[in-house]
């Protein structure tokens, strides 16, 4: 199997050296694992791509590139350029360095390379590693990830569902903020909303004068309601949530067309 990775915390983000782990055992001994990441960190650029300014790539070793742009435009480098024309079987993303469940999914870089690949019509997994009182100052914080990755992923590709729709299926999975030992199993779940998770602004002075302004979210160990992923991760689950592209409300469709036609 040929995988192509990529992740939202940049090149040197220890996240993706989890991921290459968990990629080179699901791509086996005859197989290849390709990098390309952000340069610099690309966080809650969510499915953003670089329309205006060119992008460099640059080679850092073997299958492992460098590209000054977002996840998504590491994406389509990987799959238009560094693999042309012998695209990878799989894309993963990750292991992003805090969750991606309920309402970060909506800004997630991570998941926009996950996003772009499953419109370029190939298999994707988003991966985040979920961070909390339990695992925050471990000596390793990807333990639930790195211990668990490998089954997640080989479990969906053997046993998930997968389609070729024009939006096609991609997975977002987060691992529990607590110790490997401590995971309890796997959850089906939909995306969650945290109620106090609304991102605001803090406006700072600098010493010159100058104002600048922070984005800042609430506390990530809200739980959401039950069924779905931070409600599962907070209680030790690792959350599959299979999404799409599509952001049609398909549900008031009819109501609205019989309201304005």
């Amino acid at each position: 199997m040929r995988i192509l990775i990529t992740n939202d915390d940049g090149i040197n983000a220890e996240g993706l050296k989890v991921l290459h782990e968990i990629a080179a055992e699901i791509a086996g001994p005859g197989g290849e694992v390709w990098t390309v990441a952000p340069a610099f960190e690309q966080s809650g650029v969510a499915h953003a791509t670089s329309h205006a300014h060119p992008t460099m790539i640059v080679q850092y070793s073997d299958r492992v590139f460098a590209a000054e742009g977002s996840p998504a435009d590491c994406v389509l480098a990987g799959l238009h350029d560094v693999m042309a024309g012998s695209p990878p079987d799989l894309v993963l993303s990750g292991v992003n360095r805090g969750n991606n469940s309920a309402e970060n999914a909506v800004y997630s870089g991570t998941l926009g390379a996950a996003m772009e690949a499953a419109l370029q019509g190939l298999p994707a997994i988003a991966l985040s590693q979920y961070l909390g009182p339990h695992n925050f100052n471990a000596d390793d914080r990807f333990e639930a990830s790195r211990r668990h990755g490998v089954r997640v992923v080989r479990d969906l590709l053997d046993k998930g569902l997968w389609d070729d729709a024009d939006y096609r299926l991609f997975y977002n999975v987060n691992f529990p903020p607590v110790p490997a030992a401590q995971v309890g199993g796997v959850k089906v779940t939909s995306q969650g909303f945290r109620r106090a998770g609304a991102h605001r602004v803090e406006p700072y002075t600098s010493p010159n004068g100058r104002k600048f302004l922070w984005i800042v979210g609430s506390s990530q160990q809200t739980e959401t309601a039950p069924g779905t992923d931070a409600a599962a991760n907070l209680q030790g689950f690792i959350s599959v949530t299979p999404m799409r592209a599509d952001f049609t409300a398909h549900e008031v469709v009819d109501d609205l067309r019989s309201r304005l036609e």
